[in-house]
């Protein structure tokens, strides 16, 4: 296929340009409908009038439709971007970044998606959902899987669908909440993925961070320590890494602590550790639920989805000690973690 793309680059040097910038529209079109021309203009952006000569183009093509309340993929048009797909993902030169970030990182497998999520939320969705097929294709039946807090992980969330009928399995939340939106809670993404796979769910009701009498008194509790057992046994783990600073305030972490975290150059965050960008230990929570060391002592799948140019530092520390089998990032994290480590 290389040979291929590098001879339309040379015969039509613009082709595959166009045809990127329309798999784009499409794309977000897809997650986004019914979407307007302004909205799908400052996702993708581009300019209204540019959007508008496009849309008109793709619609004549009987690949969108027009309703009063926006655009709308026909049949056709999902056709066409699964179709475009593979392809696209080649053209745009995603594969060998792919590869390129494996090395880089050590990681088993890694899949990017085009954009940047810091400021395209249709990025975040499909990168949540190329965890779910990874998760529809290699899940069993029966099989538990925990899943940790955010954004990121509340995007892979709203793309979940049925892992199929007879994968009847149990989503948990990887540790308890941390006070913030409750759209953002394990406890929430643990249920909702659960509702659109047709599986089952169970909550972990505990604070996170917790103080240390708290901790042993709840530790003791037999409705959490129940809810504990599954979630170390679980055969996938789901989780996002968060800026070392950003996380430590919406945990409304006190002044000494955040100290600690600047003046120790505190970059990533993940399962309540947080990371310097040599990949140490600096601080860890006190929290119920999976902690680092729970990853490498069984062999559970673990899946990152991490991206946005903002974060490249972030996944970087983390996978200098953290375990991950597949990472799920997008283009522009990809392109920043590859520049700093050719700066090194």
């Amino acid at each position: 296929m290389q040979g291929i793309l590098d001879l339309q680059k040379k015969l039509y040097p613009d082709l595959l340009e166009v045809m990127q910038q329309r798999y784009v529209i499409l794309q977000n079109i897809e997650l986004l409908e019914p979407i307007g021309r302004r909205a799908l203009a400052d996702n993708t952006n581009l300019t209204e009038r540019h959007i508008r000569g496009e849309v008109n183009l793709l619609s004549k093509q009987g690949l969108i439709g027009m309703t009063s309340k926006g655009m709308q993929l026909t049949k056709e048009g999902k056709l066409v971007i699964d179709q475009l797909a593979s392809f696209m993902h080649e053209a745009m030169g995603l594969s060998v970044l792919e590869k390129q970030l494996k090395e880089t990182l050590q990681v088993a497998n890694v899949a990017i998606v085009p954009g940047n999520s810091d400021d395209q939320e249709w990025v975040k969705q499909e990168m949540g959902k190329i965890c779910v097929s990874f998760l529809q294709e290699n899940m069993s039946s029966h099989e538990t899987i925990a899943v940790t807090g955010g954004t990121t992980m509340a995007a892979v969330a709203d793309m979940m669908a049925p892992l199929s009928e007879e994968k009847d399995c149990l989503f948990v939340p990887a540790r308890g909440g941390i006070g913030e939106k409750e759209e953002s809670q394990a406890n929430t993404i643990a249920a909702k993925m659960a509702r659109q796979a047709h599986g089952n769910y169970r909550l972990l009701y505990v604070p996170d961070p917790l103080s240390e009498s708290s901790y042993r008194t709840m530790i003791k509790e037999p409705a959490v320590t129940e809810v504990l057992n599954l979630i170390k046994d679980a055969n996938a783990v789901l989780h996002g890494i968060g800026d070392a600073i950003t996380m430590a305030k919406r945990r409304k972490t006190s002044e000494d602590i955040l100290r600690k975290l600047e003046e120790e150059k505190a970059v990533s965050e993940a399962f309540g550790y947080y990371f310097n960008a040599s990949g140490a230990i600096v601080h860890k929570v006190r929290t119920i639920g999976i902690h680092l060391h729970d990853l490498s002592e069984r062999n559970q799948c673990v899946i990152t989805v991490a991206g946005g140019q903002s974060k490249a530092q972030a996944i970087t520390s983390y996978f200098k000690q953290g375990r991950s089998d597949l990472l799920i990032t997008d283009e522009a994290a990809a392109e920043a973690i590859l520049r700093e480590n050719a700066a090194l």
